[in-house]
């Protein structure tokens, strides 16, 4: 399994917009990025990932789930732009913060910290474990969901 990290605008696509699609989950479209396009190339079914509200908030919010693969990206004719789906799984009980993830010695590299404006990003084992903890939620449990 693999992990990742979602950034929307919250005033565009919220978490709670997130939840309220359910089961069916949400094309994560609009990217327009070739290294998020091909993250989202490299998804399979059930790769886990962190929700993340950027500009406003800036915190790990929720945890999702991959729920269809990497396909045409139905805003755009443009057949280079790819996304994939994503459901809701659970909200991260505490929301883990740009500043506490940027205070964290463990999670000195991670994608967020040093490629802040790239909109999907790939997660390390170790440092999916790690902000999972901060957040209150057991990493390895979320991985047999």
């Amino acid at each position: 399994m693999q992990y990742w990290l979602f950034k929307s605008e919250p005033f565009k696509w919220s978490w709670e917009m997130q939840k309220a699609k359910g089961k069916e989950g949400q094309e994560w479209d609009g990217v327009r990025n070739y290294l998020a396009r091909n993250n989202m190339r490299a998804m399979a079914l059930g790769d886990r990932g962190f929700f993340y509200h950027s500009n406003e908030g800036l915190e790990v919010v929720g945890i999702v789930e991959i729920c269809a693969l990497a396909h045409h990206d139905s805003t755009t004719e443009d057949e280079r732009w790819e996304c994939v789906d994503i459901r809701a799984l659970a909200d991260v009980p505490k929301p883990v913060t740009l500043a506490d993830v940027k205070a964290n010695p463990k999670l000195a590299d991670m994608s967020l910290v040093t490629s802040m404006r790239l909109s999907v990003q790939p997660v390390k084992d170790d440092e999916w474990l790690e902000v999972c903890r901060m957040g209150g939620l057991d990493g390895k449990t979320l991985k047999k969901l």
